[in-house]
């Protein structure tokens, strides 16, 4: 709806805007809740920079990859402003992102799933604030709706840089998510000021946020470069494969936390 923001001469794009201090505000979430949990707030910030940074590359592989033939064909467009611009596929960075945590905190021998733990409210809070960056320069927008709740986009530069369709009424899928998100992130932060066994909060995050995703991915527009393989798109099989991850992790932290105390 506002892919720039003007000051004077000068044109922000709302959506890196709105990324960057999504990243700020996650970074804050992050060193405050490793206080709480005893863990080294240099170490946990590094690690959310090194994860962060993981993550734009991996999201922006799985966009390429699941478009791979026509990358193929226009190779500069891999360096183009456009792709540069795209937010790619979260699930791409987000995969990417925990093999990164995987062996940073291997590296620096940190406790692993409580690590992940006080990441887990960062990253839904994060992630929600970039998605209205993403409603905000018309990008991973919805399918056409014939219902009342609709948003249309009319601003050119959201068709120039994503093919936005314009003046049609459409899902606002961007938004569903960033509420969504904003819920989880509340969830999150209520169920990590209770007991838990470690890897509780991060589990039940691979459970709320791909259960969510699943459900938007129905009124979400999908092109040719991302089909349906069987029943679903790549990402709702993905989002299955998380969920089935979150709850393996939820149930292991309940049966530690079980032998513990007892």
């Amino acid at each position: 709806m506002f892919p720039f923001i003007r000051i004077g001469d000068f044109y922000l794009p709302t959506y890196g805007l709105l990324v960057a201090t999504a990243f700020v505000v996650a970074l804050w979430i992050v060193s405050r809740l490793s206080r709480r949990s005893g863990i080294d707030p240099d170490a946990a910030v590094n690690l959310g920079i090194y994860t962060a940074l993981a993550g734009i590359i991996g999201s922006k592989a799985l966009m390429i990859a699941l478009d791979f033939d026509y990358y193929a064909a226009n190779p500069g467009e891999l360096f183009s402003l456009t792709t540069l611009q795209a937010g790619g596929i979260f699930f791409g960075g987000l995969i990417a992102g925990l093999v990164t945590a995987v062996w940073y905190i291997r590296r620096k021998k940190l406790p692993g799933f409580k690590t992940a733990d006080l990441f887990a409210p960062g990253l839904a809070l994060g992630h929600g604030i970039g998605r209205l960056g993403c409603f905000s320069a018309g990008c991973c927008w919805g399918a056409h709706a014939d219902s009342g709740w609709s948003v249309t986009f009319t601003h050119p530069e959201a068709n120039r840089l994503f093919g936005t369709p314009l003046d049609t009424p459409l899902y606002p899928t961007q938004l569903y998510e960033a509420f969504s998100e904003f819920a989880i992130f509340g969830i999150l932060l209520w169920l990590f000021r209770k007991p838990h066994g470690p890897g509780a909060i991060i589990g039940w995050y691979l459970i709320l946020y791909p259960a969510a995703r699943f459900s938007i991915e129905f009124i979400r527009a999908h092109d040719a470069a991302n089909p349906y393989i069987g029943p679903f798109v790549a990402e709702q099989w993905i989002a299955l494969a998380l969920m089935a991850v979150g709850i393996w992790i939820v149930a292991s932290s309940r049966r530690r936390e079980t032998v513990r105390t007892h």
